[in-house]
């Protein structure tokens, strides 16, 4: 049983059949609790899964009344040019159903203690000098980059963007729910097609040399401390707000892609200057800020209450992921 309590808990995941909601599934099933995933097209899982449109309301509401926990993850795939329609679709798919929930909440008696709703580490602006936790942290938004350049439109649209989405998770009241916003960075995961996947190809290929200038910051977050991260969330009932989900040591582009070399046991990479990336990201269909833009953020409130990563360091942690993704595909 899980270490954050000692009954099976209900919970509820609107939007989980992404990456990162079939790893919590997975774990919290594993762990003995019940877990239900709100999704737009079916598939198949070893838990049940509800159909649910994002929109408009269903039968999907009456999967959270009595239950323990819900923890939001939908939204479009940043991962995209940030074309009119794509902008359009990346705020629907995170406003949208974070307003639906709301009104989901207002008609059940009994509705979950905890809701988590997903947020993202991009909130914080571009820095180099100085990490960015929740308690001493700045938005971003057309700060400077460089002595002659601000923050590009895109980026600040991007902050903008997440601002926006926590206002709409708690500018409403749920007098009987505690809320967390989950501001996320990388979470690293051995699965084809997840940040790790990309990165690693890159190296692979003799591409994973330094990104841009390689100075600015790097918040990832291993997948397992993501997972024992919400676990720990959940018990500790004194936490609400913004929590940043990221390991306590950040580091330079240089040295974050030096250690996935090392892992991979591959000596070199190309350095990709930022107009190559401008480049390369635009035939990629999608933007360069994923890899240029710096989030230097550090957990502070997880590291206040107490909260142990199993992987603090990336060295460590990109060697576990490595191992994992070796056994997956040998």
């Amino acid at each position: 049983m899980s270490e954050m309590t000692a009954h099976p808990l209900r919970i509820v995941i609107p939007g989980g059949s992404g990456q990162v909601g079939r790893m919590l599934a997975e774990h919290f099933q594993e762990r003995g609790h019940h877990v239900t995933v709100l999704t737009r097209g079916p598939y198949t899982a070893r838990w049940p899964t509800v159909h649910w449109d994002g929109r408009t309301l269903g039968p999907w509401v009456e999967t959270l009344e009595g239950a323990d926990v819900c923890i939001h993850l939908s939204g479009r795939n940043i991962n995209c040019r940030y074309t009119a329609r794509n902008r359009r679709e990346l705020h629907d798919s995170r406003i949208g159903p974070t307003r639906l929930l709301h009104e989901a909440f207002a008609l059940i008696e009994h509705p979950p203690r905890v809701w988590m709703n997903a947020s993202a580490a991009t909130i914080y602006r571009h820095t180099l000098d100085r990490a960015m936790d929740e308690a001493t942290g700045e938005q971003g938004g057309n700060e400077p980059i460089s002595r002659r350049r601000r923050a590009p439109e895109k980026w600040n649209w991007t902050v903008e963007l997440t601002k926006a989405w926590e206002e709409a998770f708690f500018s409403t009241p749920t007098p009987w729910t505690r809320k967390i916003a989950l501001r996320t960075s990388l979470v690293m995961s051995p699965a084809r097609g997840s940040v790790f996947a990309v990165l690693s190809y890159l190296v692979r290929a003799g591409l994973g040399g330094t990104q841009g200038n390689g100075r600015q910051m790097v918040a990832w977050m291993h997948e397992r401390d993501y997972a024992r991260a919400l676990e720990f969330l959940i018990a500790h009932e004194e936490i609400e707000g913004p929590v940043n989900l990221a390991a306590p040591y950040p580091l330079p582009n240089r040295e974050f892609m030096a250690a996935l070399r090392e892992a991979w046991d591959v000596p070199n990479g190309l350095w990709a200057p930022a107009a190559a990336l401008q480049i390369g990201m635009f035939i990629l269909r999608t933007e360069p800020e994923l890899v240029l833009k710096s989030r230097y953020v550090t957990p502070g409130r997880l590291l206040q209450a107490g909260f142990e990563f199993e992987f603090p360091r990336w060295p460590e942690a990109a060697a576990d992921l490595v191992r994992q993704w070796r056994q997956r595909n040998a």
